[in-house]
């Protein structure tokens, strides 16, 4: 057994985020660490500078994934802010601190994704914001101006990127106005390729949901995307909350399959964290939360969101995972040295033998011995040699005993 070098276990990782990461990507900060403003104008010209690769895509200055990045974990803030434009800053605030790369929030025209007849249908629903579904849905709404206000009071006084979900077309014009970086598809418009038509003529990455989506869809997704823009698809199954065994992580592997194009990533509904942080150890390089400030608050969503200190135990066990990936070359690492010192096992006499003896297995023993010998696996080379000197009982065999 050789000395120990180190008894530390810091060693350098590839692909290692740096020791307690929190998770985001600053805003305004690229990845070469050049200064950059933070703010809505520095989109500028994003469309053109756009980078993409079939492992890596830039979702935004300074954002990228992919490929030797951190897994991104967009927090979805959706209706969770019931309406309150104080409660949507607490809850970008919450996604900034518990080190998110993204918060979202959902945009729609209600006259344009919903017939007048749903719109008129009484809403007693004990989640309902209004007597009808229109009240209801009109409450939960935010103007764009408002939604500018948000853009604005994210990147510049939290530091963090906020995008929307566009569920029309009207919608995404709205987004497309505000210099959204980059669109995020929600499940149930993933078949409206009349959207997706729309939203890729922009150019810039696109993010698509695939619950509720049979496997012929997705494929049609991604060949009308997959030239057009950067393209990442995220398993999702869309039921609040998913059963375990709807949850289908293996579906992760079969988008890497067919789809190598795209950047993979996961939508949970789950309640917990265990699908979510499975997901992101079979590859998923984006992951996607709904967020809340009280689980027990009125909202079909709640109940399936991550509360502040959920979301920030999220983001610290996806970072403490990377970390364990490591680079896969198999190696004895430093920390492991003191270990193999005080366990590590060497050939060693089984009696006393003398000066002269071919060794032979019945001299021999596998042990924790003090000094270092031949190792175990060289066993083998040891049998047949002559020993050049006695031996007592437990003394370790070295190469230099040996003829």
């Amino acid at each position: 057994m050789s000395a120990a070098p180190s008894e530390t276990c810091e060693i350098p990782l590839q692909g290692r985020p740096p020791s307690r990461c929190n998770g985001s990507i600053q805003p305004g900060k690229p990845a070469d660490g050049s200064a950059m403003g933070c703010s809505p104008e520095s989109f500028g010209g994003f469309e053109e500078s756009t980078q993409r690769s079939p492992v890596t895509v830039t979702l935004a200055p300074g954002l990228r994934i992919g490929a030797g990045e951190p897994c991104l974990v967009i927090a979805e803030i959706g209706q969770n802010h019931q309406g309150d434009i104080r409660i949507a800053e607490k809850l970008i605030r919450v996604a900034k601190e518990a080190g998110a790369g993204c918060a979202k929030l959902q945009k729609r025209s209600l006259p344009d994704g919903f017939t007048s007849r749903v719109l008129r249908t009484p809403y007693d629903s004990p989640n309902s914001w209004g007597e009808t579904y229109e009240a209801h849905k009109r409450h939960l709404e935010f103007t764009e101006e408002q939604v500018r206000h948000l853009r604005d009071y994210a990147w510049n006084e939290v530091g963090i990127p906020l995008i929307a979900t566009p569920m029309d077309i009207p919608s995404a014009d709205l987004l497309q106005r505000l210099d959204a970086p980059f669109f995020k598809i929600g499940s149930g418009d993933t078949n409206n390729f009349l959207l997706l038509d729309h939203v890729a003529s922009f150019g810039k990455p696109m993010l698509v949901s695939t619950g509720m989506q049979s496997m012929e869809t997705v494929r049609a997704v991604y060949e009308l995307l997959k030239d057009r823009v950067p393209l990442v698809l995220l398993q999702c199954t869309s039921a609040y909350p998913s059963p375990a065994e709807a949850v289908n992580l293996n579906v992760l592997r079969t988008y890497q399959r067919e789809f190598p194009e795209a950047i993979i990533g996961y939508s949970g509904h789950e309640l917990g964290m265990v699908a979510t942080l499975g997901a992101v150890a079979m590859g998923a390089k984006v992951v996607e939360r709904h967020i809340t400030l009280d689980k027990t608050w009125k909202g079909s969503d709640h109940e399936v969101s991550l509360e502040p200190r959920e979301l920030t135990r999220l983001v610290e066990s996806i970072r403490e995972m990377e970390a364990c990936f490591g680079d896969g070359v198999k190696r004895i690492v430093p920390c492991e040295w003191g270990t193999k010192v005080k366990l590590g096992k060497t050939v060693v006499s089984s009696r006393f033998i003398p000066a002269g003896t071919v060794l032979q297995n019945q001299h021999l023993s596998i042990k924790v011995a003090q000094e270092d010998g031949v190792l175990p696996e060289n066993y083998q080379m040891v049998v047949g040699r002559v020993l050049g000197r006695d031996l007592e009982p437990d003394m370790s065999i070295k190469e230099e005993y040996l003829k």
